[in-house]
């Protein structure tokens, strides 16, 4: 069947020459091709899937809704499915957090929710400059990827990539230059040639550009750089939101409010296409469609996103859950890490990474992962980062025998 892809399919498909295989059906942390073989994700949808597969309880909400002709397409009219999951997000996300934020539905995907914060934060300030970071990654779009560090994909464009300047993220230098030394700097000479920032837009956590994971206190500082100096803060919450740290938002450790927030991934729950724009009160400065899209209001999506909040936000379960998961995927790391030189384990929550020094390792690892049924993506500018992102709903047992498969996988290509 491979010979029908190739042959009818675009030269851009990716993760199907990474794993080839076909796949025919998906439940909880499995995959299963066409001939049955069961294949473990620790990809989980590039984060689409935090609750897994066919999550039974979301799958059943959702055929209710489809059986009794609820409403699927709707643009952005009021819908019972659309007052529900405001009601519901408002009650099991915002509240309990203490967040004030209007919701705006920008379209489908992570890249509108973020083209859609880039021109809100140049409207409310009248400015066109936007600070982003190295090996940030935010969309497939043209004013994602003016904010995009990743030299290929910003070739892509074929056009001038403008109207952004890119900052160190934390760590960039190894310690050796004090956080924010070069930034402030630049914003307060005048002779610098940065123009005044409309924003900031930030990931907590890059998932594409390697795992890097911030510090809380680089977060505060950047937020109160931000209050400082009149810029807008804007958290790209689409890969790390949702819980795929630990709490609902990946955001909340450094004990921060921002001005706007990017979700989309697993906002809907099920893996369908949903995506978020969340907006201070203040900055709602929106005029009646002055931006749209067709997808806009994936009503079963909501559906499915309003049964996941009540499954599994009504309390901290799956934050912690999630959070010693994850201890435990750090600890293999670091011990397969001491075992082979050149080994750097990174990340936190259920977002984890092995970085190697030699910028080959990582993809030899995850095809002797996928040969051994394992299905685990890289990162990072070279692709030098093996990427370990499962379900949040992966059970204890899943868990160990994938690491297994990990630490077999590391041996079998540094060996």
């Amino acid at each position: 069947m491979n010979d029908i892809f190739a042959t009818h399919e675009s030269e851009v498909r990716s993760y199907s020459r990474t794993w080839p295989a076909t796949f025919d059906r998906a439940v909880g942390s499995y995959l299963y091709d066409e001939d049955g073989a069961a294949y473990l994700d620790f990809f989980a949808g590039a984060g689409a899937l935090n609750y897994g597969h066919n999550n039974p309880v979301l799958k059943q909400k959702l055929l209710d809704y489809i059986a009794r002709d609820g409403v699927t397409h709707g643009l952005d009219q009021a819908t019972k499915a659309k007052a529900e999951f405001l009601e519901t997000f408002h009650s099991h996300v915002l509240q309990p957090r203490g967040l004030n934020y209007k919701v705006q539905f920008p379209g489908p995907t992570g890249t509108n929710s973020v083209e859609s914060a880039l021109k809100l934060a140049r409207k409310i300030t009248g400015r066109e400059s936007m600070i982003s970071f190295t090996n940030a990654f935010h969309g497939m779009t043209l004013g994602s990827l003016s904010v995009t560090g990743n030299s290929m994909k910003r070739g892509g464009a074929g056009i001038p990539l403008v109207h952004a300047t890119p900052m160190p993220y934390d760590d960039y230098f190894d310690g050796q230059v004090p956080d924010f030394l070069y930034f402030e700097r630049m914003l307060e000479d005048s002779g610098s040639g940065l123009n005044e920032p409309a924003a900031v837009i930030v990931e907590t956590l890059q998932g594409e550009g390697g795992i890097n994971s911030s510090r809380p206190e680089w977060l505060r500082g950047l937020y109160d750089l931000c209050q400082k100096h009149g810029m807008l803060m804007i958290v790209d919450d689409v890969q790390m939101g949702c819980g795929r740290t630990g709490p609902f938002f990946s955001f909340e450790e450094a004990g921060i409010q921002p001005d706007i927030v990017c979700l989309s991934k697993s906002i809907g729950g099920y893996g369908l296409p949903l995506a978020l724009t969340l907006i201070k009160p203040e900055h709602d400065v929106w005029e009646p469609g002055e931006h749209n899209g067709t997808f806009r209001g994936n009503n079963p999506a909501f559906v499915t996103a309003t049964e996941a909040f009540r499954q599994y936000w009504a309390d901290d379960s799956l934050e912690k859950s999630t959070i010693a998961k994850g201890e435990r995927v750090g600890q293999v790391l670091e011990e397969i890490a001491a075992e082979h030189g050149g080994a750097m384990a990174k990340g936190r929550g259920l977002a984890r990474g092995l970085g190697f020094e030699d910028t080959n390792v990582a993809g030899k690892v995850s095809k002797a992962a996928f040969d051994r049924k394992l299905l685990m993506e890289t990162s990072g500018p070279s692709s030098e980062v093996l990427k370990i992102m499962p379900p949040l709903t992966v059970s204890d047992e899943e868990l160990e025998k994938g690491l297994e498969i990990v630490r077999d996988s590391v041996r079998a290509v540094v060996a």
